[in-house]
């Protein structure tokens, strides 16, 4: 199985059993990278966390913690969950198109290079949030639209991609607001490294802080 493949599968999962049940119930899209995947930005009801631990869906709530792997359909691990899918079509236009009847199949390897690579951009937007920003840097934000965790300072966005249909594995990125030109510039949006290039967190890090120092 690929990691296209596991990616998609994951991001549906994100929409379709966190963001979704989340926005509906707080009108709160953003997500949050956690060990070994990603999870819910804030709680709702009794819910205190919904996440993506490997190949497991994880909720947790006042009272029980369910896990479930991360295979069927959509419905069937909602049901398992104890959670309800909600589609995020009408609330932005790159949704998943994602129902409760599409299955989910989540290859572990893949998986783990996913959360990694979300583990490490997140650890080098913090770090450059408090080297750039200081103590009022902003949180980073895993958004289920484009999957992507990210930050904006001073009109300009960097982040982690997980891949999508232009550069197919994970990537960082710097895409400013107003276009700029040269050589660091490879993308329409602005610049984008891949994390194997780039070598983990110190490398996304390193990046981030040319683009920093090209539109500052």
């Amino acid at each position: 199985m690929s990691l296209v493949e596991t990616r998609e599968a994951l991001r549906a999962v994100a929409e379709l059993l966190l963001a979704g049940p989340q926005y509906r119930a707080t009108r709160e899209l953003r997500l949050a990278v956690r060990a070994g995947g990603f999870g819910t930005g804030v709680p709702w009801d009794d819910v205190q966390l919904v996440a993506v631990d490997g190949t497991e869906l994880v909720v947790f709530r006042t009272s029980e913690t369910r896990r479930v792997q991360l295979a069927g359909t959509l419905g069937n691990l909602a049901a398992a969950a104890g959670l309800t899918p909600y589609g995020l079509g009408a609330v932005y236009a790159d949704s998943t198109g994602a129902t409760p009847d599409s299955p989910v199949t989540v290859d572990p390897a893949a998986a783990g290079e996913l959360a990694a690579a979300w583990g490490a951009g997140d650890a080098a937007l913090r770090a450059f949030g408090l080297a750039v920003v200081g103590a009022e840097a902003p949180e980073p934000i895993l958004w289920p639209e484009h999957f992507d965790v990210a930050v904006t300072v001073d009109a300009v966005n960097y982040g982690v991609s997980p891949g999508d249909a232009g550069i197919p594995e994970p990537y960082a990125y710097v895409g400013p607001h107003t276009p700029r030109s040269g050589e660091f510039w490879n993308q329409p949006y602005g610049a984008a490294r891949t994390v194997r290039e780039l070598g983990g967190e110190p490398g996304i890090l390193e990046f981030f802080r040319t683009g920093r120092s090209l539109t500052a």
